[in-house]
């Protein structure tokens, strides 16, 4: 059999190689050309999976290293036969990794007091959830909005969108883009979104770029209808608009998921997934040789800090997005290249934090966000 394989997924070289023949391409080069012969293909969000690409192909079977799944033709490959897989929440450990540093930035820098906040998390699947979860360990009040999961499991825990935009201090999007349908996602944050807001919040989007209206959001920002914006997907990516990336408080290039932590949890998935459908015995293949931390021991004096400030140093010594904000900033025009080249991030468990002088509540709470924790 043939595969062609995304070359910027990290750890799948060597996965295949004794069963099938590897052809590995950057996105942009999976052309209709190269796959007319394979029998699956294993990518990411840059290559467009549609008819143009699969049609008279040999292809059977499509994995995507990723949560997002909206750059795969579904209704073609339904038509066509051809069965495919995302990595349903392979990254979300990841998300939530970014949305807690920019929450300590925001706090850090005055804007919000996070025990005083109540943070609207609108989509409440593997990422809003998981988000939802340290947003509480901060001492923050936290609203669920998820019309699907309301409607299987009821409306007891969670609110409608319009009592997120009246009581929320902060909203978060984990959002998959729907163009279509009840649940249709396709511009949400659009102007009636930002005229209904009853606060001026903050508004963080890490799930995708289309989910805000461009236009929309700068002009809620000229008129002070936001009180920040923290921006990881952007429309029309990688040829962001300058103006709002001007506009924004904290800006990135689509890396909130990038942890190599859960690059390597959709390799895995990926791979698992391809084994099963073609019966390929590689049922329990797992990434080898994933980067470790350059400093994985962080010690930290709680002396004189307040419990907020130990872990704004312990989430920030693993992941500090302002690095990220200045790289995009400095040159925009490399947003792909940022992406591909991204440099090695790993999540909370891979860091032991040693705490002198410290409570045992802070400690506790470290621990419920999967650090290491000892105790001097």
């Amino acid at each position: 059999m043939k595969l062609i394989i995304d070359n910027k997924i990290p750890y799948i070289q060597g996965a295949f190689e004794n069963v099938a023949e590897v052809v590995y391409l950057p996105g942009a080069k999976t052309t209709s050309e190269m796959v007319h012969d394979a029998d699956a293909i294993i990518t990411r969000t840059r290559t467009i999976c549609n008819e143009d690409l699969l049609k008279g192909s040999s292809v059977k079977f499509i994995a995507t290293a990723t949560i997002g799944y909206d750059h795969i033709d579904a209704d073609y490959c339904r038509r066509a036969g051809i069965q495919w897989t995302n990595a349903p929440g392979c990254n979300s450990k990841s998300v939530e990794q970014y949305v807690a540093s920019a929450l300590m930035v925001l706090a850090e820098n005055g804007l919000v007091n996070l025990k005083q906040s109540t943070i609207g998390i609108v989509g409440v699947g593997n990422v809003g959830s998981k988000v939802a979860r340290i947003a509480e360990l901060l001492g923050m009040k936290v609203l669920l909005n998820d019309p699907p999961r309301a409607r299987a499991e009821g409306n007891e825990k969670f609110v409608s969108l319009q009592t997120i935009l009246q009581k929320a201090d902060i909203i978060s999007l984990h959002v998959p883009l729907n163009t279509k349908g009840e649940d249709a996602t396709f511009h949400m944050a659009d102007e009636i979104f930002f005229s209904s807001l009853k606060k001026k919040p903050v508004l963080i989007n890490s799930c995708r770029g289309e989910v805000v209206k461009t236009e929309a959001v700068k002009q809620a920002i000229k008129e002070q209808k936001i009180a920040a914006f923290i921006c990881d997907c952007w429309e029309n990516e990688p040829d962001i608009d300058l103006e709002l990336l001007d506009m924004t408080t904290i800006a990135t290039s689509h890396i909130a998921g990038y942890s190599k932590d859960g690059k390597a949890k959709g390799t895995q998935m990926s791979v698992q997934a391809v084994s099963k459908f073609f019966n390929l015995k590689l049922d329990d293949w797992k990434p080898k040789n994933i980067e470790h931390p350059a400093e994985p021991l962080v010690v930290i004096d709680g002396k004189d800090l307040t419990d907020e400030q130990i872990i704004a140093q312990a989430i920030l010594h693993t992941y500090d997005i302002r690095q990220d904000d200045r790289i995009l900033r400095a040159n925009p025009s490399d947003f792909e290249k940022q992406r591909g080249d991204y440099p090695v991030r790993r999540e909370f468990p891979a860091y032991t934090i040693q705490l002198k002088n410290a409570g045992e509540r802070v400690a506790k709470i470290l621990r419920k966000m999967n650090f290491t924790v000892t105790k001097n």
